[in-house]
């Protein structure tokens, strides 16, 4: 395929905070280009910004249902080649469910769906038309986390033993959907946010850096969720106790109403014979301990680091490597498995390393059984 993929775009109008990041994401490598959209259910604002976005007027739809009909129907030399879901999580679902009926690819916020219900239907979906779906959990595209798993996986720390990830942020310390901010109104919105708040948020981050890392799952959780501030509608603070299926035992603590934080995602690996440490507000650093001899400092873009840290690396050393660029690395993964995808040939998404379908169900059943764990006096519920 000797051309750039095609790309629509369901949500992410003007007023949007996650659409601008997946369209700059998808454009780094210049291997993507977005061509038609249905960008918002408000009136005039999905043609508002496809005007911004220099669009063709007759491909900015009024609806995701319009543009798969009609994209559909174009010559193989026109039509889209897949779409990004950048939707709040009610409208996850259906606009992935249509694409996929009509042939397209997909690449869909996290989390997948709003029910588990909704996410074994996409992943039944995936399984009977051969189609790719990614998810776009950001915290995995990053050099340094890709060490990580590398050092893990080679047993460089030996069998991991504890594992210590948190997710503090401060945004929701106060009631800050009362006040008509649209980011803050529909994540606490029970309607449009799904069974959890803060553990849907971002806790499910926390857990997915924690599985992508040790390269296990979790199997088992006791949970305690909170709603501190009154009158909230959903969860803004939780911590639980984790086991995973390598018989390791771990902590993951997820909170929107820590005070004076941002995203400060953190994570700290424990093995046999040392132990790793990440920060996402600097990822360009990796602190690795040891038992026998001195800690040591691992840095983004050095050449001691392993073939999977390189691949993903796009600055040279010293220079600021971040968000944008770990989202690119989601869409560079994708649009590969993408441009080898061959009808009827089970893709190998190991080799292409993006989260997937399947992440995309344990997510979901990640946060159905903390909510369950919470609400029960059992110490342990099971992840199924």
């Amino acid at each position: 395929m000797k051309r750039k993929l095609r790309m629509g775009m369901v949500g992410g109008g003007l007023t949007s905070f996650i659409g601008p990041i997946h369209r700059k994401a998808a454009g780094i490598d210049g291997e993507i280009e977005l061509v038609c959209g249905a960008f918002s259910v408000v009136p005039g604002e999905s043609k508002a910004t496809g005007e911004a976005l220099y669009l063709d007027p007759k491909r900015v739809y009024e609806s995701y249902q319009e543009m798969f009909e009609k994209e559909k129907d174009m010559p193989a030399d026109k039509r889209i080649d897949f779409v990004s879901v950048v939707t709040p999580n009610h409208v996850h679902f259906g606009p992935s469910k249509m694409a996929l009926e009509h042939g397209f690819h997909v690449i869909v916020e996290k989390p997948i769906a709003f029910s588990v219900a909704e996410a074994k239907t996409l992943q039944k979906l995936v399984s009977k038309t051969g189609l790719i779906l990614g998810l776009t959990h950001t915290y995995t595209g990053y050099p340094l986390v890709k060490e990580a798993r590398n050092m893990v996986a080679s047993g460089k720390i030996g069998k991991v033993r504890k594992v210590f990830v948190e997710y503090p942020q401060g945004w929701l310390s106060t009631l800050l959907e009362g006040t008509g901010n649209m980011q803050a109104s529909w994540r606490t919105d029970p309607k449009q946010s799904g069974m959890g708040g803060a553990i849907g948020d971002i806790g499910t981050h926390a857990a997915n850096l924690a599985e992508y890392i040790t390269g296990s799952r979790i199997t088992e959780l006791c949970a305690m969720l909170n709603t501190v501030v009154k009158g909230r509608k959903l969860d803004d603070d939780s911590s639980m106790l984790l086991r995973f299926d390598n018989g390791a035992s771990g902590v993951l603590l997820a909170t929107q109403v820590a005070a004076g934080e941002e995203n400060n995602l953190n994570i700290r690996v424990y093995g046999e014979k040392g132990g790793l440490e990440w920060k996402q507000e600097d990822p360009n650093t990796m602190i690795v301990k040891w038992l026998d001899r001195p800690k040591e400092i691992v840095r983004a873009g050095q050449k001691y680091l392993s073939d999977d840290a390189k691949a993903f690396t796009r600055t040279p050393a010293g220079h600021p490597e971040g968000y944008l660029e770990a989202f690119a690395n989601i869409y560079r993964g994708f649009s590969k498995a993408v441009r080898d995808y061959k009808p009827g040939k089970k893709i190998n998404y190991a080799k292409y390393d993006f989260p997937d379908v399947e992440d995309g169900v344990h997510g979901m059943n990640f946060v159905q059984t903390v909510v369950k764990s919470a609400s029960s006096n059992r110490k342990w519920t099971t992840l199924k």
